[in-house]
């Protein structure tokens, strides 16, 4: 999944959002979703902003279940 991160305060930890287009049933317009997920940043390279790749991986702590996998696109 690739998101833009919102939050790199905590130490080796970003927040993610990732933004989807979902199908309304019945109106069948295009809506925008958004979730946020708590990934793994073990170098602290991620800063609010950067676009990276995130993936599923073993749960490190109660709420992070991702890993940051690439960064690929670094902020201004």
């Amino acid at each position: 999944m690739t998101g833009i991160v919102v939050s790199d305060k905590m130490d080796k930890t970003v927040v993610v959002q990732v933004e989807r287009l979902v199908k309304h049933r019945l109106y069948k317009k295009y809506v925008r979703r958004r979730a946020n997920f708590a990934a793994h940043d073990e170098a602290n390279a991620c800063k609010a902003g950067d676009r990276v790749m995130i993936a599923e991986s073993r749960p490190l702590s109660r709420t992070k279940k991702w890993r940051v996998s690439r960064i690929i696109e670094k902020a201004i």
